[in-house]
């Protein structure tokens, strides 16, 4: 693929450093994940890494914002969030079924004790940072 233009906000490192370091890890590897996803999907070549309602978020041009976060009231699982109203959560529903553990049609939350099926959430997140050109595709893409 292309080379990968990356700006980060250094808000985002501040919120990265204020997570407890058992979650900190979990949190940088969701976050490795989606650069990683975006250096390999085809039509990414820009991935803004900002802060949108004060969580680490990334935007593409033809994406939908996809955004992670921990939060203290839920001390046990972190989760990526995708815009509620495309249809991403839904087809992850139908394509991935009980890999995942989802919330509504916005999240899949994953627990801290949790392994992470890699290769399934990388169809989800190429499938958001690519949403405007994938979105009339049955399943995305995936």
């Amino acid at each position: 693929m292309g080379k990968l233009e990356l700006i980060t906000s250094p808000k985002v490192d501040v919120v990265f450093a204020n997570y407890p370091e058992y979650v900190r890890e979990k949190m940088q590897l969701l976050r490795e994940l989606v650069i990683e996803t975006a250096e390999e999907s085809e039509g990414v070549y820009k991935l803004e890494e900002t802060l949108k309602w004060g969580e680490p978020s990334f935007v593409t041009k033809d994406g939908s914002t996809l955004r992670m976060d921990w939060k203290e009231k839920t001390p046990d699982q972190y989760a990526m969030y995708f815009h509620c109203t495309s249809r991403l959560v839904d087809t992850f529903r139908l394509v991935f079924n009980h890999k995942f553990q989802y919330e509504g049609k916005r999240a899949i939350v994953f627990q801290l004790n949790q392994k992470i099926p890699k290769a399934e959430l990388k169809e989800c997140i190429k499938a958001a940072l690519t949403y405007h050109k994938v979105k009339e595709l049955i399943t995305l893409g995936i």
